[in-house]
């Protein structure tokens, strides 16, 4: 990684650049974002399509990036455990987070509910689908029964389900009139702010990726549930940053649509992306298929507490906010070796 690479190899100094390419992560996705909000309002689009498409897709450019840049680094396994495991820190954590942010319970709609919510499980179907099917049709030669390649044909699966999302919240779009569309702004400094905050967010995801694997090879930490903890922690922050903050605006739809709408790019599209850069990626069916379980789980969670009076509660987040700890707790003794449900 060509920042880290002109810093000394030691822990502090890994542990270092973590924290401060969090942080540019975290600036450079705030400039992304609002770049992309202004530009939505301009050119007149729906809140739903706000949070699910532009918002979500800028506040995903981090996880994107660590797919594409772990891809070509050779590690794959590890972009692969930041998305999952940013997936469900979105979808337990952020949601939590925005509810208890806001004034209120936080009102959800039955466009969230029944399309992004319901399209979202699809995602997630579709991804373990194209996992088993790398299984059983492209082997690992050497590997286990369960070790696969996801190649380029295989990755077409998921990007080409995304094209159709994209084509539903098009039709939405054909449907809605803006009051707000074509306001005074400057187009320009918008669009320059949101390439701006692009370039931060790679060069930040690179090093951070660097740094990381540094610390992998000194406490031996396994590339997947590196990416799920570390990377996914650090790359899941501007996600949370939007939808708090939408949240508290009173914009619910957003913050919800936001979270939804990231995870939905995350797994149809960065993923995808990398194999289709590298060629083929690696994937170990007992080691994702556990996790995608866990996030299988959560998303039936959330489903179920929105769906409930169409209401977020208080009592209701903070039992996503448990169910997020025992996560954690599960992976902590994954790494030490309490468990063994990962085959690592």
């Amino acid at each position: 990684m060509a920042v880290v690479g002109f810093l000394p190899d030691n822990t502090l100094v890994q542990i270092v650049v973590i924290v401060i390419t969090t942080g540019a992560i975290w600036v450079g996705s705030g400039w992304l974002e609002d770049g992309a909000e202004q530009l939505s309002t301009y050119y007149g689009l729906p809140a739903v399509v706000q949070g699910s498409v532009v918002v979500a897709v800028g506040s995903s450019f981090p996880e994107l990036s660590s797919v594409v840049i772990t891809a070509l680094a050779g590690s794959f396994e590890m972009g692969v455990g930041a998305i999952v495991g940013s997936a469900i820190f979105n979808i337990l954590v952020i949601p939590a987070l925005s509810s208890l942010a806001a004034d209120s319970p936080l009102d959800v709609n039955r466009t969230i509910v029944y399309k992004e919510a319901q399209f979202y499980m699809i995602a997630v179907s579709a991804l373990l689908i194209t996992f088993a099917l790398a299984i059983i049709y492209f082997p690992e030669d050497g590997g286990t029964a369960f070790d696969g390649n996801v190649t380029r044909p295989l990755a077409l699966i998921p990007l080409l389900l995304y094209v159709l999302y994209l084509f539903i919240q098009w039709q939405d779009v054909g449907d809605y009139e803006s009051d707000d569309a074509g306001g005074e702004m400057n187009v320009a400094r918008e669009w320059g702010r949101l390439a701006a905050g692009l370039l931060v967010i790679l060069v930040a995801v690179e090093s951070l990726v660097g740094a990381v694997d540094g610390l992998n090879a000194t406490f031996d930490i396994p590339e997947f549930l590196a990416g799920v903890t570390i990377i996914a922690a650090a790359t899941s922050l501007p996600d949370a940053l939007v939808s708090v903050r939408a949240a508290r605006g009173g914009s619910s739809v957003t913050s919800l649509g936001n979270v939804l709408g990231s995870n939905i790019f995350d797994l149809l599209v960065a993923i995808p992306v990398g194999v289709l850069i590298a060629g083929s990626a690696p994937i170990s069916f007992d080691i994702a298929a556990p996790l995608m379980g866990v996030l299988t789980v959560a998303t039936v969670l959330l489903f179920t507490v929105l769906r409930t009076d169409l209401l977020l509660t208080t009592p209701e987040s903070y039992i996503l906010l448990a169910a997020y700890a025992l996560f954690v707790v599960w992976i902590i003794g994954e790494t030490v070796g309490v468990f063994n449900i990962l085959q690592i």
